[in-house]
């Protein structure tokens, strides 16, 4: 019988991918730890609403605007320095809240800035962090990879870390992040375990970083399949944001389910997510990637249907154990397929495209759902919802057998050695991420 160990993190992903894997899980434990306690300090220095949703703001500015910059310069350097150098920074930022908040010299505005400058940080180190999966095992592996890290932000970053940060908060403001820093500063001890990454080769001269983008986003525009996968995202996601900016509202009121019915809602999503997780390497190797791709869509159509029909709380604690399942699955196959499609030297200007997609996405469905849900009430946001996702749905539906079915480009990485086919069984890709 396999020990832990081995289910966790098997044996033939590498020693470096280990050390890859504790260090996202560390990191991920720091970061769900702010999740809950940033929010209850912002809310303990101001009455604002508006500053208080000025903090959840901090959360995806700072994609919006370096995402792409990342990007490019995660493609031509060191990409495990960059992240070692990027959460080294994070570290110092939160330690020198830490002190603010010891001394009694945090104001609101300082906190703000510090969740700004967190958050740049957080976008090189992710935008260099997402490459080295794909430098470290085969891409016949990165489907089980990208399980095992997202099951690491499950349990760290949704279950552990928000209640371990409320509960230090209530202990003392400054307590939740100096175990912050402890994590994150963990967190670039393990990763520098990790062999050295080479730089990715760039034919030619490499010009500035301007131009390494604008390469970026041509060899996206004349890639149809990830080209697809990305346009994907970014409508799905302002469906999904559309309902979910005002989904404490929905609860509380339409449901009639309370603030704690609200906060078990989610937790019902993360367990939904953990069986998702679970049961992927099960799923790779007896279902098609293009089915599983078409099956989570079109799930994800049905729940803002059901979303909008039910009055039921325990109807809404099914769906959202449901949508926990299949999301946590389609996030996997999404960052696989797209990182056994892109070149190496372009893994991190894609992502860093996917990324301010998503968070572009998130901007525009909160807006979008906010106006409906005033002027038309608030099970609106989810018929906009899936209205727009099943129109979707039906104009890619065929593309997404092209994109299951194109033809990888790893094959230099840490073996490249690719499945043989799109039929289960076969890592759920054809031959050529």
């Amino acid at each position: 019988m396999p020990s832990l160990g081995e289910i966790i993190a098997p044996r033939r992903l590498g020693t470096d991918f280990r050390w890859l894997l504790a260090s996202s899980w560390t990191s991920n434990l720091g970061d769900g730890i702010a999740l809950a306690a940033a929010p209850l300090l912002i809310a303990s220095l101001t009455s604002s609403p508006f500053l208080v949703a000025a903090g959840a703001m901090m959360q995806f500015l700072p994609w919006l605007l370096f995402g792409l910059l990342a990007g490019a310069v995660a493609d031509h350097h060191d990409r495990r320095r960059l992240v070692m150098l990027a959460n080294g920074l994070r570290a110092v930022v939160v330690l020198a809240l830490v002190g603010f908040l010891v001394t009694g010299q945090a104001t609101v505005w300082l906190v703000l800035a510090t969740a700004f400058l967190y958050g740049t940080a957080e976008v090189f180190a992710d935008s260099a962090g997402s490459t080295l999966l794909p430098m470290l095992v085969k891409p016949a592996d990165l489907g089980i990879g990208n399980a095992r890290m997202q099951a690491g932000y499950l349990v760290a970053n949704q279950l552990a870390g928000p209640p371990l940060g409320a509960f230090l908060f209530a202990l003392g403001s400054f307590w939740p992040f100096l175990l912050q820093v402890v994590c994150v500063s963990l967190a670039v001890l393990l990763i520098s375990r990790i062999a050295r990454t080479p730089v990715p080769d760039h034919p030619g001269a490499a010009g500035t970083k301007v131009h390494a983008i604008r390469e970026g986003l041509r060899w996206l525009r004349h890639n149809a399949p990830v080209r697809t996968l990305v346009i994907i995202i970014l409508v799905f996601n302002v469906t999904w944001a559309a309902p979910w900016g005002v989904l404490v509202l929905y609860a509380t009121e339409h449901l009639g389910m309370g603030a704690v019915g609200y906060g078990a809602l989610t937790t019902a999503s993360a367990l939904g997510g953990l069986v998702g997780i679970a049961s992927f390497g099960w799923l790779e190797k007896h279902v098609s990637f293009s089915t599983l791709m078409r099956v989570c869509l079109s799930l994800e159509v049905l729940m803002h249907l059901s979303f909008a029909l039910t009055t039921s709380p325990a109807v809404a604690f099914v769906i959202m154990f449901g949508f926990g399942v299949y999301a946590f699955v389609w996030g996997t196959i999404s960052t696989t397929v797209r990182q056994r499609l892109v070149p190496m030297e372009l893994q991190g200007r894609i992502a860093s495209v996917n990324m301010v997609g998503v968070f572009g996405g998130l901007v525009i469905g909160q807006f979008i759902g906010g106006i409906l849900a005033q002027l038309f009430g608030l099970t609106a946001p989810w018929w906009f919802a899936f209205a727009g996702s099943a129109i979707t749905l039906l104009l890619v539906w065929r593309s997404i057998s092209h994109i299951a079915a194109a033809k990888p480009v790893i094959g230099e990485g840490a073996a490249g050695e690719v499945p043989p086919s799109d039929e289960p069984g076969a890592g759920g890709m054809p031959l050529p991420d």
